[in-house]
């Protein structure tokens, strides 16, 4: 018989079971309770936590404009907070007295919020009795925390008051927007970079870690480091404000002008020699209808670049030998058939231009006459075309630093094994020549046009000098030649002398000046709209201008380009117009002036000189010409002023030195402030200034005896 009496046993597992079951969904209920109900406070109590090994943050690095000015730099920024807990019942009681001050202050600090609404808010949180309430829900810089500090419980200790802060570094650009999508972005709060030359030297900028051990003594914390953080390194750009601003305007500008209304637009300024990217902005129109800077085109707009390829299609023939300069084609009345479709040239209702030379092809851009040169002697060898673009340089990968460039998109013809072409048709070619069929990047563009001036030496893109580190250079980055040559000599002397005339007597007179030559290529496409094709609606244009100037010595190369809907549409007349405001603006910080052409041989004028140095006056005297009856030795330069008075005569400039004791007050009447300051603080007398030009009163009369500290206002004018 078993001793097993299930009577009496399965009771009570059954028991245990229940009691198990009942445990566990407790166990699990009260674990559901602090996932949700008590999340907060526990979100707070591990915000409290203080870990042994602390991470230090570096200062992130500057981003320098090509002579040193700010355009990128971290400032600290603040989170306030409130910790009701803190300081007990001594600091309650001061903030049931002092809350409607309190609350007075934040809304003269943070107009935007009304003080009952700050009342309300700040007593939430002490009703709730938080750790860390936030007092204002944005960052604030320092000038406000320092602000809010000051305001009563706020401007005791953290531990007696609560009051306390969350520190972080904000990027800020002193130029605000300028530049923007070149120099780049940070993410927010974030130390990330998002965009630009932050993100491409983001681990030259970033710096590195620290590491800091927090120890607890006498029930406070102290920060022992063990590893100090490394800051970050700055950047010196090639970047020029000046031309960046005036590309900015001068774009900005044209596209809100009620005959242009444009979509995007884009200018990119480029030194010759070097490659240096002086300026490059990228606008597009918002929906609030103003212009600012979303995306770098300049570097990742794929599009097909219009007329200004037309440069390239001739220079490839030219270089091959299958043309020159005296060759003709015959462009008829402005339409011609290419294999069933119309080619048409701009003045087709007017026309055409009949049989003009290779030359006049370019300088009127005509369609039909670079198509047809090309068509007729690469139609049957295709492959020879796109291998002469890539030899020149235009199909070039740049492998530019900034985030979203994309390398030009120019078709090689591909053939079977039964040697028919599987990516080309007869029409491929002759629109191929003339900036169609093709997809290129602004910045492509305008190297290829940088090496034409640079006399056929291609210039990689630079948009960073040198990584600098405590004023000292790290790294440098010099000019980089991506072709020696990009073609014949030959061939490059008759382009510069085409594109010259272009401007001088072509389609882009409208880019030239007066005051200087330029030469360059005008360009008006229509823009495919994905599956729609180039006619969906209202016509879309790819507007561009790009060339060099000054053409007989260039130093800069610029292109335009203007997206536009609908007609007027031309390169020459919209986007030319900013390339010449920007080649005028340049030129014009280019001048330089000599004291010699301020002489006038015809005048007779004599200047009004003041009062005070002598030597100063005769060293300005004697550049400029005018006699004067300096009868004494001393170097401007090395100091050793004479003081004196000067009179203007007819023809010349009398000085007549007048020398007084060190104890007495000088007369320093007619003399500028630098001067009469100088004479009367070295005897011990304390100045005043009161408006400007000379001085025409002093209030100690001169030829008294000085007395130490004694004060002395001039009246100026």
């Amino acid at each position: 018989m078993s001793k097993f009496d299930s009577d009496k046993v399965m009771p009570r597992y059954f028991a245990i079971a229940v009691v198990l079951t009942l445990l566990g969904i407790a166990i699990i209920g009260k674990a559901m309770y602090i996932m949700t109900a008590k999340k907060d406070y526990w979100n707070e109590v591990a915000a409290r936590l203080k870990r042994d090994s602390v991470d230090v943050k570096p200062n992130r690095g500057n981003i320098l404009s090509c002579d040193g000015q700010l355009m990128a730099s971290s400032i600290p920024e603040y989170k306030m907070y409130m910790d009701f807990l803190a300081g007990g019942e001594e600091k309650d009681s001061l903030w049931k007295v002092k809350v409607d001050s309190i609350c007075i202050g934040l809304n003269r600090i943070f107009p935007q919020k009304s003080v009952d609404a700050f009342k309300r808010d700040l007593e939430e949180g002490h009703r709730k009795m938080a750790r860390n309430w936030p007092i204002w829900p944005r960052r604030v810089d320092y000038n406000t925390y320092t602000e809010v500090k000051k305001l009563p419980v706020f401007n005791l200790s953290k531990f007696k008051g609560g009051f306390h802060c969350e520190e972080f570094n904000a990027r800020r650009r002193p130029f605000g927007s300028l530049a923007q999508r070149t120099v780049g972005d940070m993410f927010g709060a974030k130390d990330t970079a998002r965009c630009g030359l932050e993100l491409s030297y983001d681990s030259v900028l970033r710096g590195t870690n620290g590491i800091t051990h927090r120890r607890k003594i006498l029930n406070k914390y102290m920060n022992i480091p063990v590893t100090p953080p490394i800051d970050g390194c700055d950047i010196v750009t090639t970047i020029d404000v000046g031309i960046q601003d005036l590309a900015e305007r001068a774009l900005i500008e044209e596209l809100k002008d009620p005959q242009v209304h444009g979509d995007r637009g884009v200018v990119i300024v480029m030194d010759v020699p070097t490659g240096d990217i002086k300026a490059m902005v990228n606008m597009t129109k918002c929906a609030d209808g103003e212009y600012r800077e979303i995306k770098n085109l300049a570097v990742s707009n794929l599009l097909e670049p219009g007329s200004v390829f037309k440069t390239a299609s001739i220079m490839v023939a030219l270089d091959d030998g299958v043309v020159d300069t005296s060759y003709t084609v015959d462009t008829g009345c402005g339409i011609w058939k290419m294999y069933g479709r119309d080619m048409k040239d701009h003045n087709w209702r007017r026309g055409g231009y009949q049989v003009i030379s290779l030359p006049r092809s370019l300088e009127v851009s005509s369609n039909i006459g670079v198509s047809r040169i090309i068509d007729e002697h690469y139609h049957n060898n295709p492959e020879k075309f796109v291998e002469g673009i890539r030899r020149i340089g235009l199909a070039s990968d740049l492998h530019l630093p900034i985030a979203g460039s994309t390398a030009p998109r120019i078709r090689m013809p591909k053939k079977n094994e039964r040697g028919q072409y599987l990516n080309w048709s007869k029409t491929a070619l002759a629109w191929m020549s003339i900036g169609y069929e093709t997809q290129i990047p602004p910045i492509s563009t305008v190297t290829f046009y940088n090496a034409i001036a640079n006399n056929g030496k291609m210039m990689r893109p630079r948009f960073v000098k040198k990584v600098t580190k405590n004023g000292e250079t790290v790294k440098e980055f010099p000019p980089e030649v991506i072709k020696a040559s990009i073609c014949k000599e030959k061939t490059l002397k008759e382009m510069q002398t085409i594109l010259e005339h272009v401007v001088s007597q072509g389609l882009g007179k409208k880019a030239g000046s007066k005051s200087f030559k330029v030469a360059g290529k005008t360009g008006t496409a229509q823009v495919s709209q994905g599956s729609g094709g180039y006619k969906t609606g209202i016509t879309h244009y790819l507007l561009s201008f790009a060339g060099y100037f000054p053409a007989d010595n260039p130093m800069y190369s610029c292109i335009v380009c203007i997206e536009k809907s609908g007609l007027p549409a031309s390169g020459g007349g919209m986007s030319g117009v900013v390339f010449h405001n920007v080649a005028e603006g340049i030129m014009a910080r280019h001048l330089k002036l000599n004291v010699e052409d301020a002489r006038d041989s015809s005048s007779v004028l004599i200047p009004d000189v003041k009062d005070g140095n002598l030597v100063a006056a005769t060293y300005v005297l004697d550049r400029l010409g005018i006699k004067n009856n300096s009868q004494w030795s001393g170097s401007y330069a090395n100091g050793n002023p004479i003081w004196g008075k000067a009179s203007r005569q007819n023809r010349h400039v009398a000085l007549t030195q007048h020398k007084s004791p060190a104890n007495i007050v000088p007369d320093v009447r007619g003399m500028g402030a630098r001067d009469a300051v100088y004479l009367l603080e070295s005897r011990g007398l304390r100045t005043t200034i009161h408006g400007c030009g000379k001085v025409k009163e002093q209030s100690v009369l001169p030829g008294t005896v000085v007395k130490k500290g004694e004060a002395c206002i001039l009246t100026m004018e």
